[in-house]
């Protein structure tokens, strides 16, 4: 079991506080946009230290325990929309990660230190329109001539795609070589030849600016690589390791929030001579669901024990990445139901948080990709 201590919980309403006053009134605006103001937004999380919690601080980065990265997910949870948590997500701890503890001197003051402040947006660019889940799959190339790199290819499902000042690219620097022939390299957004090709229409998390970027023979410094050439596929798959437990904490305080204004609704809503709340099924229901959720929270809080251990919690992570993708769709489903015909209105939070929901068993390996993971883990392979 977690311990959080006094210094804990003050940032865990320093978080609250700011979902609470720079994120919820502007929700409905930001999901009608289609997009939020992340230079804006991100500049204010900066100057509350909740960028970086666990970098360097020499770099600007907090120099915390992971605990509080888990308060940092959970409170973020609680927002009233999907896309920006994610957003700020991808910036803390999927697109920074590698740099953070990989990259160059130079590279970290010229790209993490000024992300931490809020002043760059950053984004992971790995996922293409014929590799998603299967990572070595990738194509987009980047070819060394000289001091710089020649980047050509394309990217999909880019989170903060539209905004974004740099992206940690995932490119094959050595094409006959393999999954051991990839790198990881921090490209700037305003180099010529790079374009964003679409602004990309989702299912939900409406607010999150999603899209397609191609690279026409993007020039960037060989100095830009993050790590040692060919060693992108292993530096990536250890950023995916910090994106699966920042979406699971995330995914924690969402569920708490939604069965706290479900149960509260129920406890309001009359029907049949007394409250919802009151109905036997209702209140099992309930009650199983808070069983799932506290077992989802023991694992994730299990992963952070060994994460705080410098153990490797591969197996712990994609164990609370699997449950939490699955138990999120029947969380959701079962909040929208027992609202009613009310929760199937687009004006009810229900609406949003069913669609929202959706991408935590695609977004940063699939349920059946957790799965495979497992298969290995656990031995059972012929």
């Amino acid at each position: 079991m977690a311990r959080f201590t006094a210094e804990h919980q003050l940032f865990r309403q320093t978080v609250r506080e700011f979902v609470e006053k720079e994120i919820n009134p502007y929700a409905d605006e930001w999901e009608a946009a289609g997009t939020f103001p992340a230079h804006e937004l991100f500049r204010k999380a900066g100057s509350l230290g909740l960028l970086g919690v666990e970098y360097d601080p020499a770099y600007g980065g907090g120099g915390a325990d992971h605990w509080y990265t888990v308060v940092l997910g959970e409170e973020l949870g609680r927002a009233d929309c999907g896309g920006v948590p994610m957003a700020i997500n991808v910036q803390t701890d999927m697109a920074t990660p590698a740099l953070a503890k990989h990259g160059s001197h130079e590279l970290k003051k010229a790209y993490l230190e000024p992300a931490l402040r809020g002043e760059l947006v950053a984004s992971i660019a790995v996922t293409e329109p014929d590799a998603g889940s299967d990572v070595a799959s990738i194509k987009t190339t980047a070819r060394r001539d000289g001091d710089e790199y020649v980047i050509s290819g394309s990217k999909i499902y880019i989170t903060n795609g539209t905004q974004a000042d740099f992206l940690t690219l995932l490119a094959r620097t050595s094409p006959e070589a393999g999954y051991r022939g990839m790198s990881l390299i921090i490209v700037p957004t305003d180099r010529p030849g790079f374009r964003v090709a679409r602004k990309l229409r989702k299912l939900g998390n409406h607010s999150s600016d999603t899209a397609e970027l191609v690279f026409d023979d993007v020039r960037v410094p060989v100095t830009n690589r993050i790590g040692e050439e060919g060693q992108g596929f292993y530096l990536q798959m250890e950023q995916f390791q910090k994106e699966r437990l920042i979406a699971v904490y995330t995914a924690l305080g969402g569920l708490q929030r939604a069965m706290e204004r479900t149960a509260a609704y129920l406890r309001e809503r009359k029907a049949f001579g007394g409250p919802l709340l009151g109905m036997q099924y209702i209140q099992y229901t309930l009650a199983e669901l808070q069983v799932e959720i506290e077992s989802l929270r023991q694992l994730a809080y299990a992963a952070a024990e060994g994460v705080v251990a410098g153990e490797n919690v591969t197996r712990l992570a994609t164990m609370a990445k699997f449950k939490a993708g699955r138990l999120v769709r029947r969380v959701a489903d079962t909040c929208l139901q027992f609202h009613g015909g009310a929760g199937y209105m687009e004006e009810m939070w229900t609406s949003r948080y069913f669609r929202d929901s959706r991408l935590l068993g695609i977004g940063g390996g699939a349920d059946e990709v957790m799965l495979r993971v497992l298969v290995k883990t656990e031995g059972l392979e012929v």
